[in-house]
């Protein structure tokens, strides 16, 4: 099966990753360090910027914007997700199937993502809100300031958001943003 994604040089994308069977792996701060170091080490051979992520659990979403030049996330998160399962615990790898066994695969993850190319400020806008919200809507956390493994921290030191954003009630405009 092939599957057709938007590719654009220089574009800003959103993506949602999810562990193999929802596993809850980033609950653990340690295994979340191992994913920072897997991101860290892509960025030095393959650039993008994180523009917003939040790491929950059992899946991740962020938003990243590509050089002028490169539209190819695929290998990044190939190269990500592959880091990751070199050095994440053996306690989190779970039995392969016989298929990942004849491609040499592990059960760290699931196979695909899914991403949306950002169309413009308001969806760029619209899907940060999503990330920074995401662990509250999960019950996670009671405000997105709560929550450890999130850029959250780092906008509203930028001024994106006041500390009590989200602290009262559901987002707006949040319906149809995201896929888990």
């Amino acid at each position: 099966m092939h599957y057709r994604r938007a590719k654009t040089p220089g574009a800003t994308y959103f993506f949602t990753l999810v562990t193999h069977q929802r596993q809850s792996i980033f609950q653990h701060p340690e295994v979340v360090e191992q994913l920072r170091q897997a991101f860290r080490s892509v960025k030095q051979t393959h650039p993008f910027t994180i523009e917003a992520i939040v790491v929950l659990p059992d899946h991740l979403h962020c938003l990243w914007t590509l050089p002028p030049e490169d539209a190819d996330f695929s290998n990044r998160w190939r190269l990500i997700k592959s880091g990751f399962t070199r050095r994440c615990p053996a306690q989190f790898r779970q039995q392969r199937s016989t298929a990942r066994q004849h491609k040499g695969e592990q059960a760290v993850w699931q196979r695909r993502f899914w991403e949306h190319q950002i169309y413009d400020d308001a969806d760029f806008s619209q899907h940060c809100d999503y990330i920074h919200y995401n662990p509250v809507h999960h019950g996670l956390v009671k405000a997105p300031k709560e929550w450890a493994y999130s850029s959250f921290h780092r906008a509203v030191r930028w001024g994106m958001y006041t500390e009590d954003w989200g602290a009262n009630g559901k987002i707006q405009n949040l319906d149809g943003v995201g896929k888990e």
